[in-house]
């Protein structure tokens, strides 16, 4: 029966034969079903292929049915779906696949281009609905298959995880021990190395300075060595950032057992992702299961800190640590405008570097004027002063606390520096050792452990220096005169706060100590800062903008109306004169000429004498010829003898308009009336020209 379903066009196509083992473990051990899977070929030449028409696709060799990254199956389905496959074997349909969704597809190939399958069972034509069926069986029963495996397999997983049973690779500083059971790292440089590393992230506040710091202390970090021919040994190096991040926010160290902290999840174009998941969505969270190195709740705190600090959770919930700048409210600002956190920039000022709180973020995003810019030097003067009147009462207490801190950390790092001496010293003396036992005439081998003593000796030598440098730079006890220098500097924190030697990153650290955060305001050249403390309380600090650099040239308010005051009846020559005479000074801290008169006239948008003239109704020469009907020589005349008032402006001459009577006469005697008139005097009120 099964031979009726091969048709001679099934023979002129090629046979190819998919082999797949689901590990390199049991390719190595498992290798009859490899044997079997390679025999099917016989039954391909039973059914009428030639052995040169079957061609063998076995590169997914050691991997699963459940992988995307199946070279040989994907070389099977686009043979199949080019026409060239004349029957597709397998062994079974898990070596084909064990995802319905492709199992499926491949049939829906295989209908189009007309190709049988054949596996141990019988031979299948999945245009048949038979086959089809049956086919479509073998698949869910495979994938089916996998989901029990798997099930079992994760079910015993989940079930020791939930008792902290569950036997896991641990963080550098634990070991198991002949029981199974999770301890601290015999070795006491190592533990040592850690708890200094949380003291310092404790001290520092962010993993890059707690890096800093132990590369400036010249400390290195250790390192378990868990594959190769080195497997099992405790390796030195220096420390580096993801150091650091991976023993902060690993729970191991504060002795508890965790599992599930992470999901994977399954993306639209078969990739996988790795999502980390909230505390309250881990599988399981088992406090004090072991030793640790620190306690729960100041692992928490560390978490907290470290969001604080990561750019990566959002620009909102930034507060970041402190920096090297200037500003004292760096990363504490916020803005009473909008509620967003302020960045800080830098500019150069007449003082130096001085700092701007700047709110851009909406701006930023949706191409806007920025909301606010606030210049930070007058605002953070006036919070020195605050914290000068609140930190004073408690200035011998915290400085005394805090030199008690600089000396139990420079001890811990003499003691770290002495754990490293002990373990070169011991490793100089094992090379030794193993030199001296070596037979003398044996001189390859005496020349190599030669080297590696010398090596050990030149790597203590070394270190022995750093030692002592290190003993130099921070002496263990201070003398009497020191410790006297340092009681009165406590008392009188004035000075130490406004010492130049005093980097900016502490006085902000002091400041965190106190300030949770503050808002701020501008409002004109007022700055409106309310300051929030540890605790709740609250207060306002109001300060007055510094003047920047072109308001520093901005003429006085009272100038600027003087200035519009006498254009009513001065010319801009004028002006100037009366101010100099009243002792009046420019922007530019000079004289006034009558330029500088028209540049501040101009820039505040005051009437020139021309448009006040021409407001009162004065006329021009054409419009005052035009009004009385005499030619432009006869108004020049009139205005020579008196009979007409003129103000120059601009250039030009405009005329107070004439009243009845006096057009009346003109009318009246005409020339003899502008021959005999009578000079008139100039008005007191504009200074005729």
């Amino acid at each position: 029966m099964n031979n009726l379903k091969v048709r001679p066009i099934h023979l002129q196509r090629n046979a190819y034969l998919y082999i797949r083992q689901s590990s390199l473990k049991q390719v190595a051990k498992n290798t009859e079903s490899t044997k079997r899977q390679y025999a099917l070929r016989q039954q391909a030449v039973a059914l009428g292929w030639p052995l040169e028409q079957i061609c063998l696709i076995d590169s997914d060799m050691g991997q699963s049915g459940a992988s995307k990254e199946r070279s040989g199956f994907k070389q099977l389905v686009a043979e199949v779906s080019l026409g060239r496959a004349g029957v597709v074997l397998g062994l079974e349909v898990s070596r084909l696949a064990r995802s319905s969704t492709e199992w499926h597809r491949l049939l829906e190939i295989c209908a189009l281009t007309d190709t049988l399958i054949l596996d141990e069972d019988g031979i299948y034509n999945p245009n048949d609905f038979n086959d089809r069926l049956v086919l479509g069986l073998k698949g869910t029963m495979s994938e089916a298959e996998l989901h029990i495996l798997r099930s079992r397999m994760r079910g015993g997983v989940l079930s020791k995880a939930e008792r902290g049973e569950l036997k896991m690779p641990l963080p550098i500083g634990f070991v198991y021990d002949e029981q199974d059971q999770v301890v601290l790292d015999p070795d006491s440089q190592v533990q040592e190395t850690i708890r200094f590393l949380f003291k310092t992230f404790c001290c520092c506040g962010s993993a890059f300075s707690t890096v800093r710091v132990f590369n400036e202390q010249g400390l290195q970090f250790p390192k378990r060595m868990y594959r190769g021919f080195r497997t099992g040994d405790l390796v030195w190096s220096p420390i580096t950032h993801s150091n650091v991040r991976r023993v902060l926010h690993n729970p191991r160290y504060a002795g508890a057992f965790f599992y599930g902290r992470t999901k994977v999840q399954q993306n639209i174009d078969g990739t996988k992702s790795i999502l980390k998941l909230p505390e309250e969505s881990w599988h399981s969270l088992i406090p004090d299961a072991h030793q640790g190195y620190i306690s729960l709740e100041e692992f928490r705190e560390n978490q907290k800190t470290l969001q604080q600090n990561a750019q990566a959770y959002g620009y909102e919930n930034r507060k970041s640590p402190p920096r090297e700048g200037n500003a004292l409210l760096q990363g504490l600002a916020l803005c009473a405008a909008c509620g967003s956190r302020m960045t800080v920039r830098y500019h150069s000022g007449p003082i130096g570097i001085v700092p701007n709180y700047i709110c851009q973020k909406h701006g930023i995003e949706h191409a806007e004027k920025i909301c606010q810019s606030i210049p930070g030097a007058a605002l953070d003067s006036a919070l020195s002063k605050l914290l000068l009147e609140i930190i004073t009462p408690l200035a011998l207490e915290v400085t005394l606390a805090v030199q008690e801190e600089l000396n139990a950390r420079a001890q811990e790092v003499r003691n770290l520096h002495s754990k490293r001496l002990e373990g070169l010293r011991y490793e100089a003396e094992l090379a030794k050792r193993r030199f001296l036992r070596v037979d003398p005439d044996n001189r390859l081998v005496a020349d190599e452990l030669e080297a590696d003593w010398n090596a050990k000796l030149r790597a203590l030598s070394e270190a022995q220096d750093e030692f002592e440098k290190l003993c130099r730079q921070t002496p263990e006890n201070i003398s009497s005169e020191e410790r006297s220098e340092i009681l009165r500097i406590a008392t009188d924190f004035t000075r130490l706060w406004e010492d130049k030697n005093l980097p900016d990153r502490e006085r902000k650290r002091i400041i965190r100590l106190i300030v949770e955060d503050a808002s701020l305001l501008k409002n004109g050249r007022q700055i409106t800062a309310k300051i929030r403390f540890k605790g709740g309380a609250t207060k306002e600090l109001v300060t007055m903008r510094t003047p920047n650099f072109f308001e520093t040239f901005r003429t006085d308010p009272e100038v600027v109306q003087e200035i519009d005051r006498l254009l009513e009846n001065h010319s801009e020559i004028a002006i100037a004169a009366i101010l100099n005479e009243k002792g009046y000074i420019s922007g530019r801290r000079t004289a006034f000429t009558p330029n500088m008169v028209s540049a501040i006239r101009r820039r505040h948008g005051l009437k020139d004498r021309y448009t006040r003239f021409r407001e009162t109704g004065m006329l021009t020469l054409d419009e005052i010829v035009k009004e009385l009907g005499v030619s432009t020589e006869t108004v020049k005349k009139m205005r020579k003898k008196g009979l007409l008032k003129g103000q120059r402006a601009r250039s030009e001459l405009l005329f107070e308009k004439p009243d009845q009577d006096f057009c009346q006469q003109l009318n009246d005697q005409g020339q003899n009336y502008i021959d005999t008139g009578a000079t008139v005097s100039s008005s007191s009120t504009g200074g005729a020209v």
